[in-house]
Parts: structure tokens; C-alpha cells; sequence
């Protein structure tokens, strides 16, 4: 069975970064590992793609010869591989063996509502992939109450409708402190502690004191599917890396694969599937 991670997310959460670094990691790691593109957007790539869709569709000549906006035109480049979707599998099937890290596009929607990326999923799972959705979120939005909310009810959206193995991380902790400082602890908004607290610090601002009544309700369906927490990550930390790829591996089932996994004994085997260093997993030395 191929493993991978569906890496998913808003506009600017750092999936392509994401994406480079995650390669490179695992690379290290002497895993075979292999890019996929699936952002017909994405023009500039930092990495060398597999896979890459602009093979297929891009945005720029949806653009040109249907008269529709980036977004629209971006929607129905998704459509276009659902519909085409024999054109993915014919490419896939000659990275026999890799381990896939498909980089897809910003859109929200596409996540929380749209059935092209859905369609997408099903006949990756169809071709026997065992996949896990990564869906990265701007660790700023923290410091924001009322935009914290709204990340919560749209992460909880995706993970109902993408249907895979999930795993919601907050991309550029490093910088977080950056955007001003936090009304609770970080573990606050990683484990999704009680939210009648971040409920009372958005009273005291006039704006979303409007809307009070809402953000109640939005919180407590967050809260009564009980489904939604977040890993923390920064890139350039190679124990996060290793950290966020263990939540991976133990997610998705790749951490029973076989001895190439890298957890071929039992201590390694249980630090991955309980979190706890039962043994100390040796990563490659930092380049720098």
C-alpha cells in the first residue's frame, strides 16, 4: 500500500513550505519520497514536482479562454481532475513504492464543501493510498479571538469532509509571538480547552459583541464534536519535523508497515504509537 499526506490549508498557511521541507526530512530519513502538485496556481515551485497538474490544466488558460476569475477558474481545475482523474493514476502508478506528499491548493471551499477535492480522495483511497490529510492553519490567527473561532469551525468542517485520517497543525509557531500576545497559554489553543473562556474575551470588543449569539453557537457545535486540536510546527526545527511525522506515521498506519519505516523495533514502535520517547529516535544532524 502507497502511503502520503494530503497537505490542505488557507491561502498562505505554508503547504508548499510545508511540502519542501517535509521532502527533504524525509529524505534524510532514507525514505522515498516524491512531490505531487495538485495546485494549478502554483507556478513557482521550490521543489522538484513529480507530479505536476500544470501537466493537465492550469489556471491561467482556464482563465484566458473562459472568462472566469482566479477562483472560479481554480474551481474548475478541480473539477477537471475529478473528471480526468484516470490521468493521476496513469502518473502515480510509475513512483512505484513512494511515499507522496500531495501539495494542493488554498481554496477553502474546496474543503469544507466542494466535492472536486472529495472526488479527488475517493479515488486515491479506491487505489488503495493510505493517506493523511494535513491541514495547516496560520498559527497568527491565535492572537485573534474571533478569527480563532472561525478557524476551529472551518477545520472541523474539512475533517468531515475530507474523510481521511487528519491531522490539524499550526504552521509558523516560531513566529507567533510576532502578532501580539496571546490571551491564554499556547496548550489553550493546541488542546481546545474550554471556549467560554475565549468566549469572554471577545465581549470586550465592541465588534464582536454584535455578534455574541453566533460565535456561543459556533463554539459549542466545536465543542460537542469534540474532534478538532492542533500539533504545533515550525520548519526549521527538525525535532518539530520529527514530531509532526510521528503524529503522521501513527495516524495514517504507516508505522506498521515493516522494518524500512524506521520504527522496526519495539521501543521505536511505541514512542510513535503513545508520544512517549520509550527509545531515542536518532534524526539526521542539522545542515546548518
Amino acid at each position: 500500500m502507497p502511503f502520503g499526506q494530503l497537505v490542505i490549508g488557507p491561502p498562505g498557511s505554508g503547504k508548499t513550505t510545508y511540502c519542501l521541507a517535509m521532502e527533504e526530512f524525509l529524505r534524510k530519513l532514507g525514505r522515498n519520497v516524491a512531490v505531487v502538485n495538485l495546485d494549478p496556481a502554483n507556478d513557482s515551485l521550490p521543489y522538484k514536482a513529480a507530479v505536476d497538474i500544470s501537466e493537465l490544466i492550469r489556471v491561467e488558460d482556464v482563465m484566458a479562454k473562459l472568462k472566469l476569475g482566479p477562483n472560479g477558474a481554480l474551481m474548475y481545475c478541480m473539477e477537471f481532475l475529478a473528471t480526468n482523474i484516470e490521468w493521476l493514476r496513469c502518473r502515480l502508478a510509475e513512483m512505484k513504492d513512494a511515499y507522496l506528499l500531495f501539495d494542493c491548493p488554498g481554496q477553502v471551499e474546496l474543503y469544507t464543501h466542494h466535492s472536486a477535492v472529495r472526488n479527488v480522495v475517493t479515488a486515491l483511497q479506491r487505489w488503495d493510498y493510505g493517506l493523511v490529510s494535513v491541514h495547516l492553519v496560520d498559527s497568527h490567527y491565535c492572537s485573534d479571538p474571533g478569527k480563532f473561532i472561525a478557524v476551529l469551525l472551518t477545520s472541523l468542517s474539512t475533517m468531515l469532509q475530507i474523510e481521511l485520517p487528519h491531522l490539524n497543525i499550526l504552521s509558523k509557531v516560531d513566529l507567533i509571538q510576532q502578532y501580539g500576545k496571546l490571551a491564554f497559554g499556547l496548550d489553550f489553543y493546541t488542546e481546545i480547552l474550554d471556549l467560554s473562556y475565549l468566549l469572554d474575551t471577545l465581549h470586550d470588543d465592541p465588534f464582536y459583541r454584535r455578534y455574541k449569539k453566533l460565535n456561543e453557537a459556533i463554539s459549542g457545535v466545536v465543542q460537542d464534536f469534540s474532534l478538532v486540536s492542533f500539533a504545533t510546527l515550525n520548519v526549521q526545527d527538525k525535532e518539530s519535523m520529527a514530531s509532526v511525522l510521528k503524529l503522521v506515521d501513527k495516524a495514517g498506519g504507516f508505522v506498521f508497515k515493516g522494518s524500512e519505516t524506521g520504527y522496526s523495533d519495539m521501543a521505536s514502535l511505541m514512542s510513535c504509537a503513545t508520544g512517549t520517547d520509550f527509545d531515542f529516535l536518532r534524526y539526521p544532524p542539522s545542515s546548518d
